[in-house]
């Protein structure tokens, strides 16, 4: 979930600071709220997440674990315990250090000129998950939206990855057609793209690098990666540098700019060939398009028929 660390005001009768203080956290206070719940510090580098949406499983925990044996240069989540009330899980948690790197673009401006330290943030995160072999816990996670394990039935991430945009489509898939011209063609432009792409290293994959889910110390280094679990799995780092690019500014004035400049960024520095990450850039957006919303009232579904329009895998109408 993304979370903003600014206190919100306006808010009475919330249960849970008492909850917390019943079980010894006398000093609860909620920091923050994202679209699967809601986080509260609870002190002694403590925090609990009251979970309203998707919650995470016992192999959320395993794959904590597996990532947490690499020593990276950021801290990553750690769950100490799960609890249930009244059919709501509450997970207790190591709190991270640092601040969000910056807010979502939804709600702040970003400037047209990338910064420095940004681009050196997220460079020092892909190379570091891309340090972290994939293991058989990443790849029995199920990504939001879909109903099985993306790696199940499949040895290779690329056919993983075709296999779901196949069932992304089945699921709202002419919504989004009547948005994207040639759409059809542009679907088998793209699987064939897929599954044409070399094997490559199996690495975890965060999945929704966005801004507010990395934290940075005073001198803008990352120190944290949290909220894992929107896209997480194991696949091909190519992958996550792509949707990083993507995603990093979704709806800022200079998003375009922003998704262009970073994507020829990272294919210079990581190595990656610009057409694997365009096409992995469409298949994020042909297996997204529909988690929040299915028509032009949600951004989100918005942004992921742009995507298409303007991506050169995807669309023959792009110049």
């Amino acid at each position: 979930m993304e979370i903003s660390l600014k206190p919100e005001a306006g808010r009475v009768a919330d249960p849970w600071p008492g909850y917390f203080a019943d079980r010894g956290h006398p000093g609860a206070r909620r920091i923050g709220a994202g679209v699967e719940g809601v986080v509260y510090r609870l002190g002694g580098g403590q925090v609990a997440k009251v979970w309203t949406g998707r919650p995470p499983t016992e192999l959320t925990r395993h794959v904590y674990a597996d990532i947490a044996q690499h020593r990276l240069p950021f801290a990553t989540p750690e769950i100490f315990q799960v609890h249930e009330h009244e059919g709501v899980v509450v997970t207790y948690e190591r709190e991270l250090p640092g601040v969000p790197m910056r807010g979502d673009s939804a709600h702040e401006d970003y400037e047209r000129e990338l910064p420095v330290q940004h681009r050196n943030a997220l460079l020092a995160v892909l190379r570091g998950l891309a340090s972290v072999p994939g293991t058989d816990a990443m790849r029995q996670l199920t990504v939001q939206g879909d109903d099985r394990p993306l790696w199940q039935g499949h040895d290779r991430f690329q056919d993983a990855l075709a296999a779901l945009v196949v069932r992304a489509m089945g699921r709202h898939g002419p919504a989004l057609a009547v948005r994207v011209p040639d759409f059809s063609a542009g679907i088998e432009r793209t699987l064939n793209a897929l599954r044409s792409l070399p094997d490559a290293p199996v690495t975890a994959i965060h999945g929704d690098l966005v801004p507010p889910n990395i934290h940075t110390d005073a001198a803008g280094r990352p120190v944290a990666v949290l909220d894992f679990g929107f896209y997480t799995t194991a696949g091909d780092p190519a992958f996550e540098a792509a949707v990083t690019a993507a995603v990093w500014d979704m709806y800022g004035t200079y998003a375009e700019e922003h998704a262009a400049e970073l994507t020829r960024f990272f294919a210079q520095e990581l190595g990656y060939a610009p057409a694997v990450l365009t096409a992995y850039q469409a298949v994020y957006a042909l297996t997204t398009y529909d988690l929040f919303g299915m028509d032009d009232r949600d951004g989100h579904f918005r942004w992921c028929a742009e995507q298409l329009r303007r991506n050169t895998v995807f669309s023959t109408q792009v110049s």
